[in-house]
């Protein structure tokens, strides 16, 4: 693979920084979230957000196959093609992700655009799910994790869709399945709004592979392989806001907080932005205990509704379809499982 020297590696935060802003800006604009497509769809309202989630997914596909062909960024050295992974510890984290969406009205990604519009209820979210997160990692629920992890580890002879011929044609048979699915015209909803706004967020999902699978390439300190995903990230930009000193600006921590500026930008400069907090003690203890469930959920399923649903899916790893099958049944769940008054925002909300 070809590699940049040395110098150039310094401009991987900033191309994380310039990806999160432009993701923020879209996000903001359009409403782009998984939660908000499945709940749309469950509720039979006749939109395009889970059409958009399904366009990002294609284009996700197409340009990390196409990237990866070229050579630009070896997907093989990301977190979702490792070898062996807990055939417990990842369905059960995607249903808490999933449970967690549910009960916190959007993911991890979805709660970053709202902080940036001046949502007061997705900063207490994010705290929860990036303190729940790193206790999961790293804290005191490390050990435990550890432990059932080395219990039900599991090594399948193939852990993605092979290489060659199988990947290929499996990769533009989704690519043109999933987009025949997001052209499908509904009666409502913002189509050519939502739909860009999916394309958009899948090439951001290619941009990031190649940013760090190319532009952060070097022999001696190289960027890890990896593209959008927000749980880790989250954790991470809370602990070098406290410990900056001791700490190197990765490429997901200005992701994060390009997410927050592009978000604060795009509803400034549209009139959206306004603060807003709990409407009763009941919500605050559910925003809470969703952050809580998805950042434990996100840290056991390595990855969100973004880091597995798309980025990982993108990988055509087997663990990633599992993960974010869990993600989407928990979010069912919580969904089916809620009286009408607990899953259904106010209109403010509903604006959002």
């Amino acid at each position: 693979m070809f590699t940049l020297p040395m110098p150039q590696l310094e401009l991987v935060p900033w191309a994380g920084l310039a990806i999160g802003v432009v993701f923020g800006v879209c996000g903001q604009i359009t409403g782009f979230c998984l939660h908000r497509g499945l709940r749309e769809y469950w509720s039979g309202r006749a939109g395009y957000k889970l059409h958009a989630y399904a366009l990002a997914l294609a284009v996700a596909l197409a340009g990390t196959h196409v990237a990866a062909s070229l050579g630009l960024a070896d997907i093989t050295k990301s977190m979702y093609m490792t070898p062996s992974f807990s055939w417990l510890l990842l369905p059960v984290g995607g249903l808490m992700f999933g449970y967690g969406m549910g009960l916190s009205n959007g993911c991890g990604a979805r709660a970053l655009i709202l902080l940036g519009q001046g949502n007061l209820r997705s900063f207490v979210v994010l705290v929860c799910l990036g303190i729940s997160a790193y206790i999961t990692l790293t804290g005191i629920a490390a050990p435990l994790r550890v432990l059932i992890s080395d219990f039900t580890t599991f090594s399948p002879t193939s852990i993605a869709v092979p290489q060659g011929l199988p990947r290929s044609l499996t990769v533009w048979i989704l690519v043109a399945a999933l987009t025949l699915f997001a052209l499908r015209p509904r009666e409502s909803g913002q189509r050519a709004t939502d739909l860009t706004g999916g394309a958009i967020i899948g090439l951001l999902v290619a941009a990031g592979w190649l940013v760090t699978g190319w532009l952060g390439a070097d022999d001696f300190e190289p960027t890890p392989v990896a593209s959008l995903t927000f749980v880790g990230p989250i954790g991470d930009t809370l602990h070098y806001a406290m410990i900056a000193t001791g700490m190197s600006l990765r490429f997901g921590i200005t992701v994060v907080l390009g997410v927050l500026v592009g978000s604060f930008l795009a509803a400034v400069l549209r009139g959206r932005y306004r603060i807003e907090g709990f409407e009763s003690a009941g919500q605050m203890s559910r925003y809470i205990a969703g952050g809580a469930l998805m950042g434990a959920g996100g840290a056991l399923a390595l990855g969100c509704s973004i880091g597995q649903g798309l980025t990982g899916l993108s990988t055509l790893a087997y663990s990633s379809m599992v993960s974010a099958f869990a993600i989407v049944v928990g979010a069912r769940l919580a969904w089916a499982g809620s009286s009408g008054s607990i899953m259904t925002a106010s209109p403010t909300v509903q604006s959002t």
